[in-house]
């Protein structure tokens, strides 16, 4: 028998070879790209950078000729001020200092007047706290004066007059008089009168006819409506009535003072009442 050569494994060895050849190739032509690739971007990157370089170059010159022109500016107002780099320092340190001054000066004067103003303001809480007490006070008197002026009216007194109607309140003097005044009911008109003297009061007319010091009494002549009405030997403080005017409204008189010759006293009249044109007081 004859022997067979291998064939088989020779092909085997053959066909692996052909495949690792060819992976090898594949990862060449990989590299190569990617060398490529990375040779580009090192490329876009440097011309970046040179441009960048370029800028960076322009404005170091441009700031080399802005610096070389303020410098030339300065010398040139330094020279048309007549003052060196130095002097034009010293100049504006000089201005600083001046107007730091201004400030401390202002700030002094400030504080100053913010202490006036302080004062001013506790001067004027003294005055306050002394208004405060002076209306206290003020409040106090006020209490008083209406106590008073209470205990003033319990002393007034009502009776009937010399036509037996029921007067209203009658005041024995003046200070009681002003009390009616003040209270607003009637109105009243008060008056002096001398013997022999006819004299106008309110609406009507008054006469004293006689004046009896020693028993406090008098007698007087009312004119009123045309008419000559005789009050006859009449009290001290005693409500004397009449009637008059149309509506036929009721008058008081009150005496509360008898001198010789003279008697002083007032006339009540109602709200509705006329008002004359002129009266004569006292």
């Amino acid at each position: 028998m004859s022997e067979t050569p291998v064939v088989p494994e020779q092909r085997s060895f053959s066909g692996l070879f052909l495949a690792l050849l060819a992976v090898a190739v594949l990862a060449a032509i990989a590299g190569l790209a990617w060398s490529y690739h990375l040779s580009g971007r090192v490329t876009n990157a440097e011309a970046q950078l040179s441009q960048a370089q370029q800028r960076n170059e322009k404005l170091a010159a441009a700031l080399d000729e802005t610096n070389a022109r303020l410098k030339v500016t300065t010398e040139t107002l330094g020279q048309r001020l007549g003052l060196t780099q130095k002097q034009l320092e010293t100049k504006v340190d000089a201005r600083a200092q001046e107007l730091l001054r201004r400030q401390e000066a202002d700030t002094k004067q400030l504080e100053s007047e913010q202490a006036a103003t302080n004062q001013h303001v506790s001067t004027v809480s003294s005055d306050v706290s002394s208004v405060k007490t002076d209306v206290g006070g003020v409040k106090t008197d006020l209490t008083q004066t209406k106590t008073e002026l209470k205990t003033a009216e319990s002393q007034l007194q009502s009776m009937k007059g010399d036509l037996g109607v029921q007067s209203g309140l009658i005041a024995t003097n003046h200070d009681q008089l002003e009390i009616l005044k003040h209270k607003g009911d009637r109105n009243y008109y008060e008056f002096t009168l001398t013997k022999g003297q006819k004299k106008p009061v309110s609406t009507v007319s008054l006469e004293l006819k006689k004046a009896d010091v020693k028993h406090s009494r008098y007698t007087l002549e009312v004119y009123a409506d045309d008419k000559q009405i005789e009050k006859k030997d009449r009290g001290l403080n005693e409500p004397v009535q009449f009637y008059t005017g149309k509506d036929n409204l009721l008058y008081e008189l009150v005496v509360n003072s008898v001198d010789k010759n003279t008697v002083k006293g007032y006339v009540s009249t109602p709200k509705s009442a006329p008002v004359p044109v002129s009266t004569s007081g006292q």
